[in-house]
């Protein structure tokens, strides 16, 4: 890989630093479900199996429509994506692309779940795009401080991320000389930066089946054990908290749910839950 094997955007609450353990605790398994993907940091942190052993079954699952698309728009069509994720900061395409994102909300989820190969890159691009320059949590929630009111977005009002740059946006550092930051400009073309990026990551995702709904549906035993030894990663919504995501979940009884289920599951050799 030409670039760092990770999301092209910040995600709260992602597990990276975290990898190493997890993956110290599931060892070597043939499948691996992961019901709350998000950035899915743990399957792009997921060790190389062994030669030998035949291809680990992946699956990951997330109830946001726009984190589903995005993975699902990689794995199909990397350049597309990265063609509209490609653009600069300007803090009112910020505002008119967040607006018209949230209006696709529901539209984008129908067609997810309706049709398996069906996607839109234009929407996973921008999405990633805004997702680089919002600061905090609550993009395209809808519920954040840009709410939509079914006409029009009411802005109260976010500035676009002017701090040290994040996800694509990031700079690369300059190895040609000495003395530049890692915050100047390299020599390597923005879209051509992006474009690596995004095809590395299609590579990586090209047999991973994206799920978008319930965590429930993908924790059954026609997606775990039935594929064999399978590693668990689950990582809901907190019941506290101020994080706003898309999908909602934050301070309902879902961890609760989901600590029962590990708690009445445990038991299953056949099962490695974290």
């Amino acid at each position: 890989m030409t670039t760092l094997l990770q999301a092209p955007f910040p995600y709260f609450g992602g597990k990276s630093k975290a990898a190493p353990v997890v993956w110290e605790a599931f060892g070597s398994v043939d499948n691996y479900v992961e019901p709350f993907a998000g950035s899915a940091a743990m399957l792009l942190a997921a060790p190389d199996q062994h030669p030998s052993r035949p291809a680990r079954i992946e699956t990951i699952n997330d109830a946001d429509g726009f984190v589903a698309n995005f993975w699902r728009a990689i794995a199909h069509d990397p350049e597309a994506t990265a063609h509209h994720a490609d653009w600069p900061c300007n803090e009112v395409d910020l505002f008119s692309r967040h607006s018209w994102l949230v209006r696709q909300t529901a539209t984008l989820t129908e067609r997810l779940h309706a049709e398996p190969d069906w996607f839109d890159a234009k929407v996973a691009g921008w999405w990633c795009w805004g997702a680089c320059n919002w600061i905090g949590s609550g993009w395209c929630s809808g519920t954040g401080p840009w709410v939509h009111d079914g006409e029009k977005i009411i802005d109260t009002r976010q500035l676009p991320h002017l701090g040290n740059a994040q996800g694509i946006k990031r700079q690369l550092p300059h190895l040609g000389d000495a003395g530049q930051g890692i915050n100047r400009q390299s020599d390597t073309p923005r879209r051509e930066f992006i474009c690596q990026w995004f095809t590395d990551l299609h590579a990586r995702l090209r047999n991973v089946r994206v799920c978008c709904g319930d965590w429930g549906r993908v924790v059954k035993d026609s997606v775990t054990t039935r594929h064999g030894l399978t590693g668990l990663f689950l990582d809901p919504p907190y019941t506290k908290g101020a994080m706003d995501y898309a999908a909602g979940g934050v301070g309902t009884s879902l961890p609760l749910e989901v600590q029962a289920w590990a708690q009445a599951n445990g038991h299953n050799p056949q099962l490695r839950i974290v």
